[in-house]
């Protein structure tokens, strides 16, 4: 295999996707320090330390993504994926400056926030299946895996810078003014998609309409067991075990007794290990289940050390090992079913698989924080630990039923 098909930041060399790179850069930074400070202002501004309301905010904001399913999935296959992101990116842009001057204003209510979250929430269920699958339109199929870990990298890195920033912008000009700063980020995206060069994007095949088009995602993925098996194991990961706000937070103030700093610490501890997870995928070439397979264990092996470490700085150290298998297991699930869909179906699955990612956790926090509360944080990281080895064992199961496993991920669904 040549350095050119294997080099970690190949994609960049097309200028499409490294105009849309940048912006996607910019814009992800702006949404962290969204998400930052939205959290904070409920608990802080508009509740007195309410974690409920938080997860209600929570439930409103990815709640869509699993309501609207078939309808984000169906427009992500049919529409000009170039438009519909435009559309989406200029109304989340409006929701965070309509949402900021309320706040500057003085005049906001809690449920003010809940409704700007579930606007968000409807509008981000069109947005994000729409935003993966347009990767594949910008480089070539043998680089699209390799895009989709950069993906991950930057969404990572604005992980890292985000909620910094957003502390000192809350502390020094007022939360306000970071939504309004978060709206302006939209404008990085919008201009990266008006000068994309539409002679060098690979547009793929558009569906064609019909009635059953809006089932034909669930049916396209019930008859394709290597599917059905990586979709199970994504939600067993997603549901239980990715709800590290739950687990940092109830470790680092129950049991090591740390302040807001260090909690701030053990958050960017985990996205460091997530960039580096990242940065692994884009080096590999086309992902396998059995790398899949791997990355679920360590997930759950790295929960189980976490749980059992003495101290903030050891626990620190397993949340590295967690975020660098938490990136495998999300990168490799999102280019497998991407690179063993068929194009013209490729909107749909996406929108069941951010559905699963994302959709689980109304169902898993809730559970998390009561075993949290309950039994103590160790045991709450506990089932995030059984959680990554019950979908090892998904993974496993499937490659000892299908023995040509490996061959039957299909990609393109040929």
């Amino acid at each position: 295999m040549s350095a050119s098909a294997t080099g970690t930041f190949r994609s960049l060399r097309g200028f499409n996707y490294r105009v849309w790179a940048g912006g996607a850069l910019v814009s992800n930074i702006g949404s962290w320090m969204q998400r930052t400070t939205q959290d904070w202002v409920v608990l802080t501004q508009l509740t007195d330390n309410n974690a409920t309301a938080v997860g209600i905010m929570m439930a409103l904001q990815f709640g869509p993504m699993l309501l609207m399913l078939p309808f984000t999935g169906y427009a992500a296959d049919h529409l000009d994926r170039r438009k519909l992101l435009i559309a989406t990116q200029v109304a989340m842009g409006v929701l965070a400056l309509g949402l900021g001057l309320l706040l500057i204003s003085g005049h906001v209510q809690l449920w003010h926030v809940y409704v700007f979250a579930l606007l968000l929430g409807c509008v981000a269920a069109f947005d994000f299946p729409a935003r993966q699958t347009f990767v594949s339109e910008l480089v070539i199929e043998a680089d699209l895996s390799n895009a989709v870990a950069l993906n991950s990298t930057s969404f990572n890195a604005a992980r890292m810078i985000g909620p910094a920033v957003a502390g000192l912008l809350i502390a020094h000009v007022g939360s306000g003014w970071v939504f309004i700063l978060n709206a302006v980020s939209f404008m990085a995206v919008l201009g990266s998609l008006m000068l994309l060069r539409a002679d060098e994007m690979y547009p793929t095949q558009r569906a064609a309409g019909g009635r059953g088009s809006l089932v034909e995602g669930f049916r396209y993925v019930w008859k394709r067991p290597d599917l059905k098996a990586i979709l199970l194991m994504l939600f067993l990961i997603g549901t239980f075990g990715l709800n590290f706000p739950i687990f940092i937070s109830t470790m680092s103030v129950t049991v090591f007794h740390a302040g807001a700093g260090q909690y701030g610490v053990l958050t960017s501890i985990m996205a460091v290990g997530s960039v580096i997870g990242s940065l692994l995928a884009a080096r590999r070439g086309r992902p396998r289940l059995s790398l899949l397979i791997i990355g679920t264990a360590v997930f759950g092996s790295g929960f189980a050390l976490a749980a059992a470490m003495p101290n903030y700085w050891l626990f620190g150290v397993a949340l590295i090992v967690i975020g660098i298998a938490a990136q495998t297991v999300t990168t490799s699930t999102s280019s497998l079913v991407q690179l063993s869909t068929e194009p013209v179906m490729r909107g749909r699955v996406m929108a069941i698989l951010l559905a699963i990612a994302l959709g689980g956790t109304p169902i898993g926090a809730p559970i998390v924080g009561w075993a949290a509360d309950r039994f103590g944080p160790r045991w709450a990281l506990a089932i995030g630990a059984i959680s990554g080895m019950a979908a090892a064992l998904v993974g496993l199961h499937y490659l000892l039923k299908h023995r040509d496993g490996q061959r039957s991920v299909r990609p393109g669904g040929s």
